[in-house]
């Protein structure tokens, strides 16, 4: 039953009988066999029969996901748009909207009260054809829910250029009086597509690419396939442009999750996950009291559920945690403020370190708070002030970095468990020369030493050291000194190793427009840069460097670093840069992504807004970390979330 027409690659979908067709399948192959599946289909229409379909279960490609969008936006919405998921692409594929197929995509409307105005859409249609109307409805959910709006929409096509295989793709517009709708998502369905010849009209296939909106790339489904790639639209309305700062956030979309909603002011300071897929972090100003809270967040039922373990009481008892580890046995180790106090001048805290542990006998309530106690208070004068905790090695001892030391340019310190309690020893304290200050990360290597970041140097622009022990003291070696140029940077950060002594982290550059670092210039990204060892010492290289907000002027650095148990490098990029329209002033904040690094870097997730700071990984490879804005329980996005993501 050979086409008069030639066809391009289609996925095609097996539904339930109706009026129209009969299944014969419920796989979509490839309909040019001999006998093909649809073949009751084809006996309706027997010129359609050699059409190739093709699976809609196949992955989507990297840069077809939730950031491939970005690199292609160039401003905020016009004022008549609601949510645009991008223009009309053509050459990807399409997928019916007529003889009983149902097309559901979702789309996010920002404010209350937004009246529905209309709809555009692009279409694939043989030369000749047009589309005369289509039935659009609007649904709580994908095909189905609670119903804003349900009719025959008369279309008005625009105009129309040469797509895949021969087929005309083409700008279909319809207007109707719309429900009015608060914010949120929704789905538009697109189904019974006239057009008079009585060919088939297909809805084209787009996946977010271009697009502007917060929510994109939409979601998509068919009524008997489930999930799809998303297709090119446009929601018309009347959209009120508002003073001030719009974010638009990264969506629940491509393994991206939003486990845990909170409020802004919480200041979060990041998680870290255990081996039973636990994530533990702090908040500075949530708890009973609220001077900082310690929480987990742990799943049960395929559900998650926050836990507060322990309330900070403030003052000299520790307020305002700023990260937790996880130590031998599950004990929970951080530093927060307090402490003694008279740390130079008479009222500020030095800070201390605790350690937190659930309680020795069983909770009867899920509501327990777990045990806490100070291991040590920082001193003043030469020891190190206001520290972090950062790393355990083999024989239970805790290392940290801090400020203070003896040189007043901050020290790395040691605290080791005996009987009587732990004892601290500060290992170095940087005098603010050639050897750097002021330590930002720190790492037990593979070997025993020690390995950090700090600034300063011979430059002035940063270091990467490390610490030798002999003899009951640590030598420092300054293993690279950044020179604030295109071959590195500055201000390095976030080292990690992988299982060898190789060491990754993070460094600022001026952007050359290129993927690459400049002598100057308007706007800065940040590198990626390994520390590869061999006999030889040691050799920088930079792995990838970000790009810079997408073309957009500004700044866009790397935030965070990680490395998962199968090797692959990730990384949290953002800036903070405004697009400010010239009348009403209201300014569009970009941008943020999550991004995978393998040379290059490519991003999975992201919003236009800098929402993503820290990151850590599980066993299993999932990502996790928080923001403070952009979570999904708010309708207009502003609580901060603890965020899950499965590559």
């Amino acid at each position: 039953m050979p086409s008069q027409r030639q066809t391009p690659l289609f996925r095609t979908i097996s539904v339930v009988a109706t009026a129209l067709f009969t299944i014969a399948s419920a796989t979509p192959v490839f309909a040019q066999n001999s006998v093909p599946p649809t073949a009751v289909q084809a006996a309706k229409m027997p010129q359609y029969a050699s059409r190739l379909a093709h699976s809609a279960n196949q992955p989507l490609s990297p840069q077809s996901t939730a950031l491939q969008h970005a690199k292609a936006h160039r401003g905020p919405l016009d004022s008549d748009v609601v949510y645009d998921n991008g223009p009309i692409n053509g050459r990807t594929d399409a997928w019916y909207i007529n003889f009983g197929y149902i097309i559901s995509d979702s789309f996010y409307v920002a404010g209350n009260q937004t009246p529905i105005s209309g709809m555009s859409f692009g279409a694939w249609l043989f030369p000749g054809d047009t589309l005369t109307s289509v039935e659009v409805s609007i649904t709580s959910q994908e095909n189905g829910g609670t119903s804003y709006f349900d009719q025959t929409v008369n279309l008005t096509q625009g105009s129309c250029s040469n797509g895949k295989d021969g087929f005309r793709v083409c700008t279909e517009t319809g207007s109707f009086s719309g429900p009015t709708l608060n914010a949120g998502t929704y789905w538009v369905n697109l189904q019974n597509a006239s057009v008079p010849s009585g060919d088939p009209a297909y809805w084209d296939e787009n996946s977010g690419t271009g697009c502007p909106s917060q929510g994109c790339p939409s979601l998509a489904s068919a009524n008997s396939i489930g999930s799809i790639p998303s297709e090119s639209f446009t929601i018309l309305g009347s959209v009120t442009t508002t003073t001030g700062t719009y974010y638009q956030c990264p969506e629940q979309q491509n393994g991206f999750h939003d486990l845990n909603d909170f409020p802004p002011s919480n200041g979060p300071s990041g998680v870290v996950a255990n081996a039973a897929g636990g994530v533990y972090g702090t908040f500075a100003t949530a708890g009973s009291y609220p001077q900082g809270l310690l929480y987990d967040l742990t799943q049960r039922a395929g559900n998650w559920f926050l836990s507060g373990l322990y309330s900070f009481l403030g003052g000299s008892q520790g307020s305002s945690p700023n990260g937790v580890i996880i130590g031998p046995q599950g004990i929970l180790y951080g530093a927060a403020s307090g402490g003694m106090q008279n740390c130079g001048n008479g009222s500020d805290y030095c800070g201390l370190i605790y350690e937190a542990r659930p309680r020795a006998n069983a909770c009867p309530t899920a509501l327990c708070s777990w045990n806490e106690a100070t291991i040590y208070q920082f001193t003043g004068n030469s020891d190190a002030a206001n520290g972090s905790v950062t790393a355990f090695d083999s024989a239970g001892n805790l290392y940290g970095i801090g400020g203070g030391g003896a040189y007043g340019a901050g020290a790395v310190f040691e605290l080791s468990p005996s009987s009587g309690g732990w004892t601290e020893k500060i290992l170095y304290s940087f005098t603010g020369g050639n050897d750097g200050s002021e330590p930002n990360s720190l790492l037990v290597g593979t070997d025993g030493n020690l390995y950090g970041t700090a600034g300063g140097g011979l430059y002035g622009s940063g270091v990467v050291f490390q610490l030798v022990p002999a003899g009951g003291t640590w030598t420092e070696n300054v293993i690279h000194a950044f020179t604030g140029g295109p071959t590195d940077g500055w201000g390095p950060t976030s080292l990690i190793q992988d299982g060898t002594i190789s060491l990754y982290g993070l460094s600022t550059c001026y952007n050359n427009y290129n993927g690459g670092c400049a002598d100057q210039s308007s706007w800065t990204s940040g590198v990626v840069f390994e520390l590869a060892h061999s006999a030889g010492g040691w050799t920088f290289t930079q792995v990838t460097v970000s790009s810079g907000c997408w073309e957009t002027p500004g700044s866009s650095t790397y935030h965070a670093l990680t490395k998962d148990s199968a090797g692959n490098l990730y990384a949290t990029e953002g800036g903070v840069v405004f697009l400010c329209d010239s009348g009403p002033a209201q300014c569009y904040s970009y941008c943020g992504a999550i991004d995978k690094v393998n040379g290059g870097s490519y991003p999975l997730v992201g919003g236009w807004a800098d929402v993503f700071g820290n990151i850590a990984s599980d066993a299993n490879g999932n990502l996790y970390g928080t923001t403070n804005t952009c979570g999904f329980g708010s309708p207009s996005r502003t609580n901060g979330m603890i965020w899950q993501y499965s590559p």
